[in-house]
């Protein structure tokens, strides 16, 4: 799913609608309860699911760094036990 999708449904989630190349201008509402974001609302809500999205990649690196010390391996050999 693509960030214009994801933060429409985070704004709008019973929202359906259609656009083209991740271009505001092209939205088509089908179905809308309420007016629709704005633009500037669509931006900061992208920015917090890439944000949340960069930040879970991090926790999940470190887990995966703690793992890997408590086992006492390295990436690539966890990478050859695993296949």
């Amino acid at each position: 799913m693509n960030y214009l999708v994801k933060a429409i449904k985070r704004l709008n989630p019973t929202a359906e609608f259609s656009f083209t190349d991740e271009d505001y201008s092209t939205i088509q509402w089908d179905v809308l309860e309420g007016n629709p974001p704005t633009q500037k609302q669509i931006d900061d809500a992208i920015k917090a699911i890439k944000l949340e999205e960069a930040n879970e990649a991090e926790v999940k690196a470190q887990a995966k760094a703690a793992l890997l010390h408590r086992l006492g391996i390295t990436e690539d050999e966890a990478k050859l036990l695993l296949g």
